[in-house]
């Protein structure tokens, strides 16, 4: 089968040169044709000083890559506040894209593009890296077959201590501060396990020593009928990137993930404890091993080539991904729960 005609805006994301190694990983899925420079955006950044990662691919325009004869797809790698109107340009291209995280700050913006995309019948992949996360893909599977009873309680974190002082500063440019920037990973998970909340309420603070405007550490609490989860995410927690994780508790089970992810050569594992025994496990503690993962990225663009040639829907529809931003944006202080910029049933219908 041919290759996949591909070509990357923007160098500016954090995940940006991630995003090209991974695509570099697949030459046998992708033809990379170029890549646009955006480091002349004004938009707040963490990333882009570095090229390397870029060697030996052409740099374009982002004219001259619309352009590109038999162009079929974009990542679109922008600053957060460049994703959404980047993403638009590429709808009118009619291309299809992995556009990274978060979805902006306008939530009738997210939902125009979304639901454009969804209208034309183009694939759209939004870059939240968990969804291919072997033990969070089992989860779901548990989740949906009932192993863990009726889930109760979540607790996530998405913490770090990288990126110095300068980090700080760039996540003071955000109204929604680190919850907006890593908080929306945690959200799609949990709205993918339980749906639309009831509630969410956000508490969002400087850490000690840190300006109030830097929003470096926060919490938001999504309330269910009969459950709650409690997403915290911090820039200063010393040890924070190993320790991400996250528990899930059920009347009939709970497991823990830590740390969530791993690309160090260990194998990632999760513990699962049972009260009863199901079809696949006996009741009692588990630990379920799911192998090394050599990248991060590479699963999710694997994943895009597939929608890209028809071979699989989108495994996340218009309507998710437009409860994720609501969602977020309410977690992240933006706008108050229930009172969003669209009529609710205008959203991703």
């Amino acid at each position: 089968m041919s290759k996949i005609t591909i070509g990357q805006i923007g160098v500016c994301h954090e995940h940006a040169a991630g995003k090209m190694k991974s695509l570099r990983l697949r030459p046998d899925l992708f033809d990379i044709v170029g890549v646009v420079d955006d480091r002349a955006s004004q938009s707040a950044k963490f990333a882009g000083s570095d090229v390397s990662p870029y060697a030996g691919l052409r740099f374009l325009s982002e004219e001259e890559l619309f352009q590109t004869p038999g162009l079929q797809a974009v990542l679109v790698e922008v600053p957060n506040l460049d994703l959404v109107p980047t993403a638009w340009r590429c709808l009118q291209h009619g291309l299809a894209i992995h556009m990274d995280k978060p979805g902006g700050e306008d939530l009738a913006a997210f939902d125009r593009l979304r639901r454009g995309y969804a209208e034309r019948r183009l694939p759209f992949q939004i870059g939240y890296m968990f969804r291919v996360n072997p033990a969070i893909q089992w989860l779901q599977k548990a989740v949906g077959q009932g192993w863990l009873g009726e889930i109760f309680e979540i607790q996530a974190s998405m913490s770090h201590c990288y990126g110095g002082e300068k980090y700080q500063e760039y996540l003071g440019c955000f109204r929604g501060g680190i919850m907006f920037n890593l908080g929306c990973h945690l959200i799609d998970v949990v709205v993918a396990l339980l749906g639309r909340p009831s509630r969410v309420t956000p508490f969002l603070k400087s850490a000690p020593g840190d300006p109030a405007h830097v929003l470096n550490h926060g919490l938001a609490v999504l309330e269910y009928p009969h459950a709650t989860a409690t997403l915290r995410a911090c820039s200063r927690e010393i040890g924070g990137l190993g320790r991400r994780r996250l528990k899930v508790c059920g009347t009939k089970g709970t497991v823990d993930l830590c740390p969530l992810e791993r690309f160090d050569g260990q194998a990632l594992q999760m513990e699962l404890v049972l009260q009863d025994g199901n079809e696949a496990y006996a009741a009692g503690t588990h630990t379920l091993d799911f192998g090394v993962t050599r990248d991060r990225y590479e699963g999710q663009l694997v994943e895009l080539a597939q929608m890209i040639r028809g071979e699989i829907p989108e495994p996340y529809d218009c309507r998710h991904d437009v409860l994720v931003q609501e969602v977020l944006l309410a977690a992240s202080g933006y706008m108050p729960y229930g009172k969003t910029a669209c009529s609710p049933r205008d959203l991703a219908t």
